[in-house]
């Protein structure tokens, strides 16, 4: 036995399904209008008329153009469309021009055109053109519509920097300029000064502290003169080498700061 196939419902009323039209259905004739063509104006048309059978614009044939521009406005007056003012204005001076042509022409008049069509194709000529700019512009890329702006958020990094290490080269840099600075508090007193490096070294110790960075500038006395910087200096260099203290730099030829090891 051939197995019995349900054909889909047509439509479903009131949640039943109906899978036949019913005999009594009556749809009206202008229940549905289909528009192919919708132009701008009597211009656009005439131009549209032309460009379908390759016509040459500079050549019109006046009376074939004039019969199918009417033969559309009668479409258009039977889908009982209304009709622009200009349309009609278009039609009566396709008209004239007919007119012009058919009857015989008298003799040419300076400064009067010689050929009816002459102000018809000046217009149409005008308005091909705008139609041409009007697709070149369309054509180049817009925004939101063949080009999209792409957006994304930076990822949030938190960067670690590592300070760059402090040679012997940076320290001497660094003693050069403080022993400068001395030279421009020297003075000719002479007398025999007690220095000791090992009471330099808890001196120094005592100034810094743990948390916080001390500028290695700071730990001179320029008014000391020249053997108080040189005795400082050895201090710090034998707390180094103890590891007792921590030298950093922010970047090449930056202040070089030091704070005392947990």
């Amino acid at each position: 036995m051939d197995a019995i196939v349900d054909a889909p419902p047509l439509a479903k009323v009131g949640g039943e399904p109906w899978t036949r039209l019913p005999h009594d259905l009556y749809i009206p004739p202008d229940a549905l209008e289909v528009f192919l063509e919708a132009f701008e104006g009597p211009l656009d048309l005439l131009l549209y008329l032309i460009q379908r059978q390759n016509l040459n614009i500079l050549d019109i044939p006046i009376a074939a153009i004039t019969r199918q521009y009417m033969e559309y406005l009668a479409l258009m007056q039977e889908l009982r469309l209304e009709l622009a003012a200009e349309y009609l204005v278009m039609a009566a001076w396709l008209a004239e021009i007919k007119s012009r042509l058919l009857l015989p022409r008298p003799a040419p008049v300076e400064g009067e055109e010689e050929d009816p069509r002459a102000e018809l194709i000046r217009r149409l000529r005008e308005y091909e053109r705008f139609q041409q700019a009007a697709r070149a512009l369309d054509a180049l890329p817009r925004i939101e519509r063949d080009v999209f702006t792409a957006r994304a958020e930076p990822a949030q990094r938190d960067s670690l920097r590592i300070p760059p290490p402090v040679d012997l080269a940076d320290l001497v840099a660094a003693l050069r300029e403080v022993l400068a600075r001395a030279e421009l508090c020297d003075h000719h007193h002479v007398q025999r000064e007690a220095l000791s490096v090992r009471e330099r070294m808890s001196q120094v110790l005592d100034q810094l502290d743990a948390l916080r960075f001390t500028a290695f500038t700071t730990l001179f006395h320029p008014e000391e003169g020249r053997m108080g910087v040189v005795v400082t200096f050895l201090a710090v260099l034998e707390l180094l080498r103890e590891a007792l203290l921590e030298l950093v730099q922010a970047e090449p030829f930056a202040p070089i700061h030091l704070r005392r090891r947990g």
